[in-house]
């Protein structure tokens, strides 16, 4: 069935062209890849862009939303550790790599686009000598799956020079026309309102990404009391999973919990500082649009967390602490005088705008009509 918002007729004498994109699971690989689609689509109405997902994957909501099919793949995660899933995977990767060539046939597909997580590994194997691939990696420390399609890819782009994708051309990461063309402060009054904020209180963000993180959780929530006293706003997405509780300080502005922020434009443009995780893709839209950060990079993983917040560390747009040392006393000696400080945040606020992001969606949707010989 043809989704809605995705006209298939093609100009005259013109094979429509066939875009699969893969990167499901977490929005940090879906968001990009959506931000391409809308980008190719631009350049070229005609185009049909595909999106390959799991079940599981936030995809299954945000793909639709977004007016773009979705084929599902059996996903193939990659064990950190060698475990007994390690033993499974030739079995698991065999099966995914043939769904997805029924799906890269199906669709006729002209180039395959990988941002990495589960569907990418199965994309690039699928299309490996049939189709041609583009590979973009947005941390600062390449995954396995784009380090496997970087060999035998027609190009290879990255969204900082140290990725470890050797040949990668740095393009910064391709991000929504909502966020690129976001005017902060022309929004601020109907993002406030939205909100339920207070119209005028400085006013801080807080988020861990779709999940939530327990650590802000609790350093925030510990740390309500003493915002509040200090006239200080809070916008706090707690993740759908998760609960929390706050004391509430009388006509103080109110400090506001949700589960999850559908509306990320808005949350932005009524902030005044943004204490979140470093995904590659929260960095990069905090960066884009010049929004003041304290980064709290997520313990785990290979550490590419505290890589991606960096370089935005280094202009002197964005603080970074450790996970264990965001406590609420921390809170109160360092985010409330930040947050009460205005001269500073538009310091960095100036150090953080225009980081390279702004046209890294219309550089690779042009890479990709090359690739695809279009």
């Amino acid at each position: 069935m043809q989704a809605v918002g995705q006209p298939y007729g093609a100009p005259m004498g013109r094979k429509p062209l066939s875009v699969v994109v893969a990167g499901g699971g977490t929005a940090g690989h879906i968001e990009p890849a959506l931000a391409l689609a809308d980008a190719v689509r631009r350049m070229r109405p005609d185009a049909r862009v595909t999106a390959l997902g799991t079940e599981r994957g936030l995809e299954n909501r945000l793909v639709p939303e977004r007016g773009y099919p979705l084929e599902l793949v059996p996903p193939v995660p990659m064990p950190r550790k060698p475990n007994a899933d390690l033993l499974k995977l030739p079995l698991k990767v065999r099966e995914s790599v043939k769904r997805t060539r029924e799906v890269l046939d199906k669709v006729g597909a002209d180039v395959v686009v990988g941002f990495g997580g589960y569907v990418s590994l199965p994309a690039y194997l699928a299309a490996r000598g049939k189709t041609p691939i583009v590979v973009h990696e947005a941390n600062a420390r390449a995954g396995l799956a784009n380090k496997v399609g970087a060999k035998f890819a027609a190009r290879v782009l990255s969204a900082t020079p140290d990725s470890g994708l050797s040949g990668a051309q740095t393009i910064g990461i391709p991000l929504r026309q909502s966020i690129t063309t976001l005017d902060r402060w022309q929004l601020r009054m109907q993002a406030r309102q939205h909100f339920g904020l207070h119209p005028h209180a400085p006013t801080v963000l807080v988020f861990g990404g779709s999940q939530g993180a327990q650590t802000l959780n609790t350093a925030f929530s510990g740390a309500a009391e003493a915002l509040g006293r200090a006239g200080i706003g809070v916008l706090h997405a707690h993740g759908p999973k998760n609960t929390i509780a706050v004391q509430q300080v009388p006509a103080a502005p109110v400090y506001r919990t949700v589960p999850y922020l559908e509306r990320m434009d808005l949350a932005y443009a009524a902030a005044d500082l943004v204490v979140c995780r470093s995904g590659a893709m929260t960095v990069a839209e905090v960066s884009a649009i010049g929004l003041p950060a304290v980064f709290v990079p997520l313990p785990h993983g290979n550490g590419e967390q505290a890589l991606n917040a960096q370089p935005v560390v280094a202009t002197g747009g964005a603080r970074m602490v450790s996970d264990e040392e965001t406590t609420p006393q921390r809170v109160i000696d360092e985010i409330i005088p930040l947050a009460l400080d205005a001269p500073r945040l538009q310091a960095m606020s100036r150090a953080t705008m225009n980081s390279g992001h702004r046209e890294a969606d219309q550089v690779l949707a042009r890479i990709v009509l090359e690739v695809a010989g279009q």
